[in-house]
């Protein structure tokens, strides 16, 4: 499982990565996360406001900090 926190760095970004690692890690979930902050690469992805989450190529949230229990049920999905 891929997960990408999108987003410029902002504290609602970092949040967010945060919250996704301390899940992961929870969890005890196969996943890698990644931080992306390349304006282009958010763009392609189809989101315009950040923060947002995607989990192996799909945005699962977009301009909020995701709660734990939003980002462990995307997880166990």
């Amino acid at each position: 499982m891929e997960i990408k926190v999108l987003g410029p760095g902002c504290p609602k970004c970092h949040e967010a990565e945060k919250r996704v690692r301390e899940v992961v890690a929870e969890l005890g979930a196969d996943a890698t996360v990644a931080k992306v902050s390349d304006f282009q690469e958010i763009a392609r992805m189809g989101v315009f406001s950040t923060p947002a989450v995607a989990i192996d190529g799909e945005v699962k949230c977009v301009g909020k900090v995701p709660s734990k229990a939003e980002i462990a049920a995307w997880i166990n999905a």
